[in-house]
């Protein structure tokens, strides 16, 4: 019990501040959506309209929640309770990967299994390290909608929902920890599993069952089987029900469960799925520094485009269920429909537009995490040999910079063609081919400013390389895409580089805002690689 306490508070002591910031950004996120959605949809007929425009164009839907209600309270936990359960699903992922596996990566787990702690105290010490801070997210959410005057039952039901969300993704980072041998992969897998049950979620939303007056919708099967959308389930605010959230805390148990029987039989540094051992002699190809970037990136880049694949093969078939599904209120969808028509776009490629946003995120990632790879590599020693011989740190740099450009096209490139073919599969006609690979390079320049911008950090401040990258990721995808949810203010949005990503409709495509941001994302290329001749390549 000793070691369990000190480790645990070793571990609050080395997350104080990242928690701190997880906590209070879920909790601030809370309040600010409730006054910005009290000052933007002011009365009940409002949100109604809105509701049934939503429910009539599901699109909609697989960005926002599902719809319970034209009541503040309950507009409200339609529109952000979504996105804060992703954020608790982020924040416990990262969490139990970096005290599990990236500590056997390290070393000291195994230091720590041979003194008197033992091997099941840092787990122990994690899985109350993670259920401390979850709680911490519930109490911020409830906290948050209390201060915006929501209904403190409805409050309380909501933030329980979200700790128990994050608790059930806390538990799926531990199990994707036993599963691979490195920090990278295991981050890599189980935050796509945040994103999958997102997006099953959106899936089950879009394609639910109308109610008589278009403000409420029963969700399809795919909800059942996400972890958010378990969450949702709870109703708060309208009926307030507390038994589905014991399905995420099932879960996070079950994997939990599984971890131990799975640590029972391996040994400290191993794990389910084993890497594969090296060649003793290294290929002709590898010599080249891009070379050498894609052989460490190889497996990371897959994995993005795989998810590329998954978001395009969802939206087609996605597209192709919303227009067989809404039959229940003909005439309020044909007039909303009219309304979308009447904007030069249609309901299939609102669809394509709103999920290829998401694609466009994940795009983002790929390019950011092409830039911390080279400070992991930098920290561990393994980049001064390299720059140390004929490849100058200009070449070096150059090399990573332009697979991560590249990475970044694949993602988006294998996005458009599972849409592709899954739209031209279920024999959807309403959005042309085009179109949809001209909505994939839309996304490219917001995408590549994640490249450009961190590659700037990196050869400025290289010890703050991995928080600003992901804090400007965070901070874009929040001014970005929710902005307008959360009645942001426009100036405020434009500092979001999605906020200028071009759209495209049957009208066509502005693209001024899209040279601009390929114009930055050159320049800021440009001075990283010329600065990063002024500094020096070491661990610190």
């Amino acid at each position: 019990m000793g070691a369990l306490w000190i480790l645990y508070r070793q571990r609050l002591r080395r997350d104080r501040w990242q928690v701190i910031v997880w906590v209070l950004s879920i909790g601030m996120l809370a309040l600010f959506a409730v006054a910005a959605i009290a000052k933007t949809f002011g009365d009940d007929a409002t949100r109604a309209q809105v509701l049934q425009l939503a429910t009539a164009a599901p699109a909609i839907l697989v960005l926002r929640g599902l719809p319970r209600g034209p009541g503040l309270d309950s507009f409200t936990f339609f529109e952000i309770f979504a996105f804060l359960a992703v954020l608790a699903g982020l924040m416990n992922t990262f969490m139990a990967v970096r005290h599990t596996r990236a500590e056997e990566e390290s070393g000291r787990a195994e230091i720590i299994s041979a003194t008197a702690a033992g091997r099941w105290a840092p787990l122990g010490a994690t899985v109350l390290h993670g259920a401390v801070a979850n709680v911490l997210v519930a109490i911020a959410t409830v906290l948050g909608f209390m201060a915006g005057g929501l209904d403190p039952a409805g409050s309380l039901v909501a933030g329980f929902a979200t700790g128990a969300v994050g608790f059930a993704f806390l538990g799926v980072g531990l199990l994707a920890s036993e599963f691979f041998s490195t920090s990278r992969g295991a981050n890599g897998i189980s935050s796509a599993l945040v994103m999958v049950a997102y997006l099953l979620r959106g899936f089950g939303d879009a394609t639910g069952q109308v109610g008589p007056d278009g403000t409420t919708m029963t969700a399809a099967w795919p909800s059942w089987i996400s972890p958010i959308g378990w969450g949702q389930q709870s109703f708060a605010y309208t009926g307030n029900r507390w038994w589905p959230l014991l399905l995420p805390l099932a879960l996070g148990a079950a994997c939990t469960v599984a971890v131990v029987a799975i640590m029972a039989r391996r040994d400290v540094g191993a794990s389910v799925l084993a890497g594969r051992s090296g060649r003793a002699d290294a290929r002709p190809w590898l010599r080249g520094s891009f070379s050498l970037a894609l052989r460490l990136q190889q497996g990371a880049i897959i994995g993005w485009c795989v998810g590329g694949l998954a978001t395009g093969v969802l939206t087609g078939s996605l597209g192709s269920a919303i227009q067989s599904s809404i039959t229940s209120n003909p005439q309020i969808t044909a007039v909303l429909r009219g309304m979308i028509e009447a904007q030069g776009t249609s309901m299939t490629q609102l669809l394509v537009a709103a999920l290829f946003e998401v694609a466009g995120i994940l795009a983002a990632v790929c390019g950011v995490q092409a830039v911390l790879r080279l400070r992991q590599e930098e920290v561990a020693g393994t980049a001064e040999p390299v720059v140390a011989e004929s490849v100058s740190r200009m070449r070096w740099l150059g090399g990573f910079l332009g697979l991560g450009a590249v990475s970044v096209v694949f993602v988006m490139a294998f996005t458009a063609l599972g849409a592709w073919l899954s739209l031209v599969a279920s024999g959807d006609t309403s959005s042309a081919v085009g179109d949809v690979w001209q909505t994939a390079v839309d996304q490219l320049p917001a995408a590549l400013i994640y490249l450009a911008l961190p590659a700037v950090v990196f050869v400025v401040w290289p010890r703050a390389t991995i928080p600003a990258a992901w804090a400007l990721l965070g901070v874009g995808v929040v001014l970005g895409i929710y902005g307008g949810m959360l009645g942001l203010d426009q100036k405020l949005r434009d500092l979001s580089p999605f906020t200028h990503s071009p759209v495209t409709t049957s009208i066509g495509t502005d693209w001024s805002g899209g040279f601009w941001m390929l114009g930055i994302a050159a320049v800021l290329t440009a001075f990283s690689l010329v600065a990063v001749r002024r500094r020096e390549v070491g661990t610190a």
